[in-house]
């Protein structure tokens, strides 16, 4: 292999692709950008609710999923959180660290993280073309072509392929890579909606749409515990929501894809047991006998739940003196406030999720350089691999990690195409 400079061509001006583009410089290549918008960075500024949680220092395989997620290794080991919150230091962003590990730029601006990055893909001297939606790549190492959808070509010695996944559209993603990839010779494992709100089965959501509580949720499939979360929760007129929910996303989603049941368990009160909640409540409804059960939660629960609440724990008589209840009454309430179930029928579709799960098969691609087993001088970076994060800083981390290792591999002369069996 020649050791001159390396060309190499960066598809897609996301996260993943601005950080592979400034390795690919950094390690001797020169280097062009393709990016469909008028813009790179697009959805660097919605992250974290415009405040950019750039990475999390808990980042590890406990917290991302895919087929295989030990396949995060190879590329967290060229770059990892400390050398992440190292590299956006001496690009001007000071850190601060936030709860569960959350890293935020201490101007709590998304803004500032792309300005930096503008401002070093410049200093490189990265070739950007924005505006570019690539329509189809042909060739192999040393002798790569790159069509444009407007007829322009692109010729190159290296591809990275960085074009993100389906979540977000408005953002570009588009899931145009994964056609991009197939047509290269890469299995893509299914793709779904992750990080995003669930739809639950119910006539009544309309009632309590805005109703938010701090609880605990879990997924549950064949009477099994999958997944289980705790935090602020919010009823909306399809379903659910909430930081919880979204975590728990991923499993509900996968369930769904393999067609097993899916079930969520929502604790209002998750403060005491049931049956210490039975025994408040029994104490409730001795001291004042006479309210209505209606008026006797007031005070426990958000108003507009009780009437949905009762009628699910099959009180149909709303006006009933609470002295009027029967033991089987009071355990009744008691189990719909501590475990009300829900058949979970979908997620909520790409625009409302924040990432794409599923993606390039990995088994297709050198986990240690990210190059494809299949084509030499094809590399993958970011959220079109089969890999995914919770949420927390943990997927910005994966395009950090994987944006600079590929761009490392494909400008190194001596860069090798596959590890050893």
């Amino acid at each position: 292999m020649s050791n001159g400079a390396k060309h190499v061509i960066i598809v897609g001006g996301g996260a993943s692709g601005m950080m592979a583009a400034i390795s690919a410089r950094m390690h001797g290549a020169s280097v062009t950008l393709l990016e469909k918008n008028p813009r790179v960075g697009k959805k660097i500024l919605v992250t974290g609710n415009g405040r950019c949680n750039f990475t999390n220092i808990y980042a590890d395989i406990d917290h991302y999923h895919g087929k295989n997620p030990k396949f995060i290794y190879g590329a967290f080991s060229e770059f990892d959180v400390s050398r992440t919150i190292a590299f956006f230091e001496r690009l001007g962003i000071a850190h601060k660290v936030e709860e569960c590990g959350k890293v935020f730029p201490m101007s709590d601006q998304a803004s500032s993280m792309l300005d930096v990055l503008l401002y070093e893909l410049n200093r490189q001297g990265v070739n950007i073309c924005c505006n570019s939606p690539v329509k189809n790549i042909v060739g192999q190492e040393g002798d790569f072509s790159v069509e444009t959808q407007d007829g322009r070509f692109f010729h190159g010695d290296r591809i990275i392929l960085c074009c993100g996944g389906k979540a977000m559209p408005s953002t570009g993603s588009d899931g145009s890579g994964y056609d991009l990839a197939r047509r290269m010779g890469h299995k893509i494992v299914d793709i779904f909606p992750a990080l995003v709100q669930l739809k639950l089965e119910g006539n009544f959501f309309n009632q309590i749409e805005g109703v938010k509580f701090v609880g605990t949720v879990e997924v549950l499939s064949g009477g099994k515990t999958m997944a289980k979360g705790r935090g602020d929760i919010l009823f909306a007129n399809y379903g659910i929501s909430g930081p919880p929910i979204l975590q728990l996303s991923r499993k509900a989603g996968e369930l769904l894809q393999k067609k097993e049941e899916a079930v969520l368990k929502v604790s209002i009160i998750d403060t005491m047991s049931k049956t210490e909640l039975q025994e408040l409540l029994a104490l409730r409804f001795e001291n004042m006998p006479e309210k209505t059960v209606e008026f006797s939660l007031v005070g426990l629960i958000n108003k507009r739940l009780i009437r949905v609440l009762l009628k699910q724990a099959g009180i149909k008589d709303l006006n009933v003196p609470v002295g009027n209840l029967s033991a089987g009454d009071i355990r009744k309430i008691a189990e719909i406030l501590s475990d009300w179930r829900f058949n979970i029928t979908g997620t909520r579709s790409w625009p409302s999720a924040q990432v794409t799960a599923g993606g390039v098969d990995t088994s297709g691609i050198d986990p240690r350089t990210l190059e494809s087993r299949f084509i030499k001088g094809l590399f993958f970076a970011g959220e079109i691999i089969d890999i995914d994060g919770e949420c927390g800083g943990f997927n910005l981390q994966w395009a950090w990690s994987s944006g600079f290792t590929a761009g490392k591999y494909a400008a190194i002369a001596e860069a090798e195409s596959q590890m050893p069996d």
